[in-house]
């Protein structure tokens, strides 16, 4: 089996996104969506993108964008791939016709009948993100350092390339790597200090841990 990879996501300072890049990331996520606390404004993306070299793919993260924040980020953000959380099967197709990149669908997941969802995305998008579902009342849908039961993915027939994320932390990454056998893994508030506050020495941690498992 080759080696995973990883997606650190959330990033918002120049320190911390050469951090990612150095530790040997394969992808760096922008966050495009004004609740959450690693929320981007498009100069600073574009600041961010432009220090990404070609090896590392810019991977836009959205919560049911509109068309014009779509079209901003992913100019600002030189996006090569959207990662698309709590938007209809409708408007994924839609936004699949208008961007030629990678397309990536988050999947919230708490028990086994959650992953039926994954097979609906089958034509719409490129891979898709198993994320934890995260409680009822919260006001994000991910990168809250909610973890759910990776026994859930054992045996299961991905339909469509998957990374996996929902809590994860250098502590945990290689135990979920071995268990679930994901190939691409991804951490934004498991490589903090607070919410939206990146730290570059666990970000390597965390890279250190997924290229050791």
């Amino acid at each position: 089996m080759a080696r995973a990879t990883a997606k650190i996501c959330g990033l918002t300072t120049a320190e911390t996104l050469d951090a990612a890049i150095a530790g040997g990331a394969s992808h760096v996520g922008l966050v495009f969506f004004a609740p959450s606390p690693r929320n981007l404004d498009f100069d600073r993306a574009a600041m961010l993108a432009a220090r990404v070299p070609g090896h590392v793919a810019r991977v836009g993260v959205f919560v049911d964008p509109d068309t014009n924040l779509l079209d901003r980020a992913i100019a600002a953000g030189r996006l090569d791939a959207i990662q698309l959380h709590n938007s209809a099967h409708e408007r994924i197709a839609d936004i699949r016709k208008r961007f030629a990149g990678e397309l990536w669908a988050a999947i919230a997941v708490r028990t086994h009948a959650d992953l039926n969802a994954a097979a609906r995305m089958k034509g719409l998008a490129d891979r898709i993100l198993y994320d934890a579902k995260t409680p009822d009342d919260a006001a994000l849908p991910g990168g809250m350092g909610v973890r759910f039961d990776w026994a859930l993915l054992d045996g299961y027939r991905h339909p469509l390339p998957w990374a996996l994320s929902g809590g994860l932390d250098p502590s945990n990454v290689g135990a979920a790597i071995a268990r679930t056998g994901a190939s691409l893994v991804d951490v934004s508030s498991g490589v903090e200090t607070s919410p939206g506050v990146k730290d570059a020495n666990r970000i390597a941690a965390f890279l250190k841990a997924v290229a050791a498992a």
